[in-house]
């Protein structure tokens, strides 16, 4: 084979003379879902310091880098930023936590004397995680819900109420895909449905819904509209 001539070959050589190294320092640990690995992973959390090589030997300081997250699995690594998704178990807590919430809210809007709502709202809780709630259950926290704050039947979305939304479904909206946040509304209509029309409350209060999944309020009057027409 003829020896390697040109520039190619000349920053090759130099590469192989001149280099950089990093010098990874454990800071940190945890579990994170690791985009790589499609999983739930452990994780360690590294900040480095490079240094240049000369013949593979390294002679001089070149300054901090990272930090970075490393999964302890593949090994890759990762901008710290990986840490803002959620983990499998933590996504489903709080999804199981937003549908309980939601039901509570649409409840609490259209009252608790109706079975055929109490029971749509209950299927939903027991779907998401919470597979002991009854509709008795759900009915004594509406009620609770109602003696604590002073609220009443088909009054509006009261201020507690909406806080309580929106600490429910702020952390999870981004993780959701629109058609994920759709159906969670979706949801929440056919309980407020399973009565009758939707009252006044009822509708504030999934307008609420609506706006703290970031569902545009064009969108919220279609899906409305839709969860009306049988399927």
């Amino acid at each position: 084979m003829l020896p390697v001539r040109g520039r190619d070959g000349r920053a090759t050589r130099a590469a192989r003379i001149l280099g950089t190294r990093t010098a990874w320092t454990p800071v940190g640990d945890g579990e994170f879902f690791c985009p790589g690995c499609g999983g739930d992973r452990n994780y360690q959390r590294l900040t480095g310091r490079r240094r240049f090589t000369l013949l593979g030997v390294p002679v001089l300081p070149g300054g901090a880098t990272g930090p970075v997250v490393e999964c302890a699995s593949c090994r890759h690594h990762y901008g710290t930023d990986v840490l803002d998704h959620p983990t499998t178990r933590r996504f489903s807590a709080m999804l199981r936590d937003a549908v309980h919430t939601v039901a509570l809210a649409v409840l609490a809007a259209g009252g608790t004397t109706s079975r055929t709502a109490l029971e749509t709202a209950a299927c939903a809780v027991r779907a998401a995680g919470f597979e002991d709630c009854t509709e008795d259950q759900l009915a004594a926290l509406v009620d609770a819900l109602a003696a604590d704050t002073g609220r009443f039947a088909d009054g509006p979305c009261g201020a507690s109420l909406t806080i309580e939304l929106h600490e429910a479904l702020d952390p999870l909206a981004p993780h959701l895909a629109p058609g994920g946040r759709e159906a969670l509304l979706l949801q929440a209509a056919r309980i407020a449905l399973a009565d009758g029309p939707y009252t006044p409350a009822e509708r504030d209060a999934l307008t609420t819904i609506g706006a703290a999944l970031t569902i545009c309020a064009d969108d919220v009057s279609r899906l409305l509209a839709a969860a009306r027409t049988p399927s």
